[in-house]
């Protein structure tokens, strides 16, 4: 299935509450209503899975076997979880891509290890270097390469050079 040309998604979240002008103690139970959020280039098929940091530095190969079991634990099968993962994160941060039903979503948001899923607005372009994270292909991830991380890697020098002009003052 190709990927739908949208150049607009939305996604609704509850963030809102409309409790009037009453100042007095908020209710206990407050209904959320819905609101819409606009997210740029996303189809709500393809997802970024963050994962909470590593205690120790782990080989590669186990990084990315993790995020596979990871993401086999919501689809049932090992080799599922590999034909869905499209990118894996294994130097600045621990994350990949994956293409599954937005319905998996809140299980996949449940697992262990599991920070975020967020919308994803992977292009699908292999040629497409500022997408961040090394392709994973036919089950294997690419041999590392840090143009697969220019973007991340010039916004931490961007970073780095505005605390050394900008100090912040001591407390």
């Amino acid at each position: 299935m190709e990927p739908r040309d949208t150049s607009l998604c939305i996604l609704s979240r509850y963030f809102s509450s409309d409790l009037g002008s009453n100042n007095s103690v908020l209710p206990e139970a407050t209904k959320l209503t819905r609101t819409p959020i606009l997210v740029e280039g996303c189809d709500y098929e393809r997802w970024f899975v963050v994962m909470e940091a590593l205690n120790r530095y782990p080989l590669r190969d186990e990084i990315v076997g993790s995020y596979i079991k990871t993401l086999a634990m919501a689809l049932g099968i090992e080799e599922d979880a590999k034909k869905s993962i499209y990118s894996v994160s294994t130097k600045y941060y621990y994350a990949f891509g994956c293409k599954v039903p937005e319905d998996l979503v809140f299980k996949i948001k449940t697992l262990p290890n599991v920070k975020w899923v967020l919308p994803d607005s992977y292009s699908g372009d292999p040629g497409d270097n500022s997408y961040g994270g090394e392709p994973f292909i036919d089950g294997k991830v690419a041999p590392y390469d840090d143009k697969y991380h220019s973007d991340w890697i010039q916004a931490q020098n961007d970073d780095r050079s505005q605390e050394t002009t900008h100090p912040r003052k001591a407390s």
